[in-house]
């Protein structure tokens, strides 16, 4: 069962388990109760955590925007001298590490990239997937970013793929919190823009 920091029983996925005092959270978030998270740490409206995410910050802090994804087995660390800031509607996506970097908004980063100290990936940009983005490397807004060590290799706005992604795991964020696992139409629809929330996610 799925237990907050006082040990009581938490609704299903939207309890917390492993969680350090100084964490907050602002609902609906979704954190999956094998995620750990300890130090000071700021999860933002609609942000969901995944199975085995590890947040630390035991300096500076964690900050994650509004309907940002971190999915599952991610590690999200601070630098020694800088924190860690991650910008609205982003996908840090399965094994990535962002250590004590900036991401901006609308931002993909790709399954086992890793983001170093002090880096700064600009808005709506993509950062190929085991990429690896070296200390203090900054990029511009809609940069997409490969290699070892990791370069700018084109400049496009991502936005629009980029928010289909980050609807595609609010909509499952809200799906796992009631225990359903599957997309319906009305889920689909909403995800590429077609169609409105589904009536039963509507929030005030």
């Amino acid at each position: 069962m799925t237990r907050n920091n006082q040990g009581e029983a938490a609704p299903s996925a939207r309890g917390v388990h492993g969680f350090g005092p100084e964490v907050e959270i602002t609902d609906p978030s979704l954190v999956h109760e094998t995620a750990l998270i300890f130090g000071r740490v700021r999860l933002d409206r609609g942000v969901s955590v995944w199975p085995y995410v590890v947040m630390r910050a035991e300096m500076h802090a964690i900050e994650i925007g509004e309907d940002t994804n971190i999915q599952d087995f991610v590690m999200v660390h601070v630098g020694a001298m800088t924190p860690t800031i991650v910008g609205a509607n982003c996908s840090i996506t399965h094994r990535a590490t962002i250590h004590g970097c900036k991401i901006g908004e609308n931002t993909m980063i790709g399954i086992g990239a890793t983001i170093m100290d002090g880096a700064v990936i600009g808005r709506n940009s993509v950062v190929a997937g085991h990429a690896i983005v070296g200390e203090n490397k900054v990029f511009e807004d809609n940069a997409v970013i490969a290699g070892v060590p990791a370069r700018q290799v084109a400049t496009r706005d991502n936005t629009q793929s980029n928010l289909i992604n980050a609807r595609f795991y609010s909509r499952n964020a809200a799906n796992y919190a009631k225990g359903q696992h599957r997309f319906s139409e009305a889920d689909i629809g909403f995800i590429l823009g077609t169609g409105a929330k589904p009536v039963d996610d509507e929030t005030d």
